[in-house]
């Protein structure tokens, strides 16, 4: 159903202004309304949630629920966020169908991990037949703060601050990874901040574990990991992949730190009854910067069941100064990486409004920036650096002009504040954009229109 901002209706239409209003529910009558709940089919809870929490607004909307921002009413300190799943209906009727996939995953994963770097969850309520996670709050996350850099005067993360969140990041994939936990959807709307400058790796709503899976990985779930952000491996078709592919996706969150914009935004061929089609935008757009993979630098790509369709790619335009990554002859120019001129340009770029050897310029990053970002972005995902080797990455040790201690507060010494998630009275389930990694309702109304300059631009 489409709804109508009631601004932008004809004047003197009362009609269609109440029935938006109807459409409306402050957010105390979300968490009251039965119906949202499977129906009063007498069961009774131990614990109401809003007994024990008060519910401050909305955060977000996502598929499979709704984020609430809270506090406690039984002396329990701080904030926190609440996540109300909406339960499975079946047609019209609505009907107490079970528990989505999606949350008893994340409810079963969540209660397991603890680690700093790691969203916490703080209790599961089980509420006539609706599930509310609660979780520790975190004002802030990557896609508000790159949002942030955007608006004029455009302006660099500083790289004590790229530097914190990739490796407070990479120590939260570590220990995921390390517990056999596979993200499956990273993305800088997934990754939260909380004002102590702390990275949490949030929304394991698509996480799995993948040591001994009852079923193959790609039988469960035919589609992981948004779009931007999707390994090359799972665009050509793998029925099997690995951590590798969360490590892809730390590798464009990288990049998106430093350019402020996604480093491959495709567009996305949405499935045809359950046939998985080949993302070939998308993987021209990894093309275009990493050239074309081949046997030498991935032994397995011809076993891809996707592999004929790189055939129909373009290999990217070379000019003087590319540097080469392997491949002989022909194969050689068609394979040529342009992520170094990428990365070059863009910590040049970023850098113009600072003096190079002022911290908060991006060239302080150098060579290394470069070979962690070119680890993690490798085609072959044996290859790629596992998030332990990350950590180990002389990016995070060496003085590179940035300092030799990276800080477990990627705050630490800016003098500008962030603005906080914004929170709403309204709980109307409209979704601000449905753009790959911009499901948050917490950025202002013009983050639906960054990433069309974005294309632009490029």
């Amino acid at each position: 159903m489409s709804l109508t901002n009631p601004s932008s209706a004809a004047s003197g239409s009362a009609s269609v202004s109440a029935r938006n209003q109807t459409l409306k529910r402050s957010v105390h009558a979300a968490f009251e309304d039965p119906h949202d709940r499977g129906g009063n089919m007498g069961y009774q809870s131990k614990v109401r949630v809003i007994d024990r929490y008060k519910v401050i607004g909305f955060i977000s909307s996502g598929t499979y629920g709704r984020v609430y921002k809270a506090v406690g009413r039984q002396g329990q300190t701080g904030e926190f966020a609440i996540k109300k799943f909406k339960p499975d209906k079946e047609g019209e009727q609505i009907q107490y169908t079970g528990i989505s996939q999606s949350a008893v995953r994340e409810m079963a994963l969540c209660s397991e991990l603890k680690h700093d770097n790691v969203i916490r969850l703080i209790e599961i309520i089980l509420e006539d037949k609706c599930i509310f996670m609660v979780f520790e709050y975190a004002e802030h996350d990557l896609l508000q703060i790159i949002h942030h850099h955007t608006q004029q005067p455009r302006h660099s993360v500083p790289p004590p601050t790229v530097k914190s969140i990739m490796f407070q990041l990479l120590n939260g994939c570590q220990y995921l990874h390390s517990n056999w936990v596979l993200h499956r959807d990273l993305k800088p709307a997934n990754i939260m901040v909380t004002s102590g400058g702390q990275v949490k790796v949030g929304d394991l709503g698509l996480a799995r574990l993948f040591q001994k899976p009852l079923h193959s990985l790609f039988s469960g779930d035919k589609v992981v990991v948004t779009i931007w952000y999707r390994a090359p491996e799972l665009l050509l078709g793998s029925r099997h992949y690995t951590p590798a592919i969360d490590m892809w996706a730390v590798g464009c969150i990288f990049a998106e730190l430093l350019s402020l914009r996604p480093i491959f935004k495709g567009e996305e061929a949405k499935m045809d009854k359950k046939t998985v089609p080949f993302q070939r935008n998308q993987m021209q757009r990894i093309v275009d910067i990493m050239g074309l993979p081949n046997k030498d630098r991935w032994p397995y790509l011809t076993s891809m069941p996707e592999y004929n369709n790189l055939a129909t790619l373009q290999a990217p335009s070379l000019h003087q100064g590319h540097h080469h990554h392997g491949g002989h002859g022909k194969s050689a120019a068609a394979s040529t990486s342009l992520l170094a001129k990428w990365y070059y340009s863009t910590i040049g770029a970023h850098s113009s409004t600072s003096s190079p050897s002022s911290n908060n310029s991006l060239s302080a990053l150098g060579a290394e920036g470069y070979k962690l970002l070119s680890g993690l972005l490798e085609y072959d995902p044996e290859k790629r650096l596992t998030a332990a080797q990350a950590l180990q990455h002389p990016f995070f040790s060496s003085n590179t002009g940035v300092g030799d201690k990276v800080s477990n507060n990627c705050f630490e010494g800016l003098k500008t504040a962030y603005p906080q998630r914004r929170v709403s009275q309204d709980d109307n389930d409209i979704r601000t954009s449905s753009l790959p990694g911009t499901k948050r309702s917490g950025l202002p109304d013009d983050s639906v229109v960054r990433p069309v300059k974005r294309v632009k631009e490029a």
